[in-house]
């Protein structure tokens, strides 16, 4: 009769010899799985790494894509300020005698403005001089005065101007450098308006450019700000009748604008 013990032991030995031989099959399968997944997986990378280098370098061609160009503004204004520098002298043989004739030139240039309407603080004394020169051992005493005018006032300082000659004949004798200045002082008001034209100015260029390009304009890669010029409306300003003689101005400026092209 078998020993139950020994039945036991052999059936339990022949179930695990079932299970081991099954469990084979298992492993080899998984590790199959594991395999195929990191496949899938580094070749995804590969498949992202590369697109991103791709677009990368697609990006960097395009930022190497751009057209310098430039954008001019101008606007015309007229003075608000209007400044003239009146210089005149007289010579006597004694000094009381030239300060005497300054002083009647000095009222005889008051008198004038006055009488065109301007207010008597708008011409005030700026400087005096006294020189003395000898001449065949004669001693002559020369004092020199300058006032200036100032005003806002300006189609009344043009007819200053236009009358000027009432002054010498008067006897007043202006001297070199008496002449009005005109000043345009909004400048800042201005700047705004106008570098956003000449911004514009400058888009409409590249704009052109690359329509004969086949390419279209992005945003702004750089901007340079050129400084603003202040010239006279007419004519050239060189010379003696210049920029400051005339309240006529024109205000320019040119911006150098750096624009992608896509």
């Amino acid at each position: 009769m078998p020993n139950d013990n020994t039945e036991f032991a052999d059936e339990t030995q022949a179930l695990s010899g079932r299970s081991g031989d099954e469990r084979l099959p298992f492993h080899r399968t998984h590790r199959g799985q594991i395999t195929m997944i990191s496949s899938a997986i580094l070749a995804f990378g590969v498949v992202v790494g590369g697109y991103l280098l791709g677009d990368g370098l697609r990006r960097s061609r395009e930022a190497d894509r751009a057209v310098t160009v430039r954008g001019v503004a101008e606007k015309e204004v007229t003075a608000d300020l209007a400044t003239w520098t009146i210089a005149y002298s007289a010579t006597a043989p004694d000094l009381a005698s030239a300060q005497a004739s300054v002083d009647r030139n000095s009222q005889d240039i008051r008198d004038f403005f006055g009488g065109l309407g301007f207010a008597p603080d708008a011409l005030q004394p700026t400087g005096v001089n006294v020189s003395t020169s000898t001449d065949n051992g004669l001693t002559r005493f020369t004092v020199r005065q300058r006032m200036a005018l100032r005003t806002t006032d300006i189609k009344r300082a043009q007819d200053a101007v236009r009358r000027q000659f009432d002054l010498v004949r008067r006897g007043v004798l202006l001297e070199e450098g008496s002449g009005m200045a005109y000043t345009y002082t909004q400048l800042n008001k201005i700047k705004p308006p106008m570098i956003a034209e000449a911004t514009r100015d400058a888009r409409r260029s590249a704009e052109q450019f690359a329509k004969d390009s086949g390419t279209g304009v992005g945003g702004i890669k750089s901007a340079t700000q050129g400084y603003f010029e202040v010239t006279a409306r007419d004519g050239d300003s060189g010379g003696g009748w210049g920029v400051s003689d005339t309240p006529f101005k024109k205000v320019r400026v040119v911006t150098t604008i750096e624009f992608y092209l896509r």
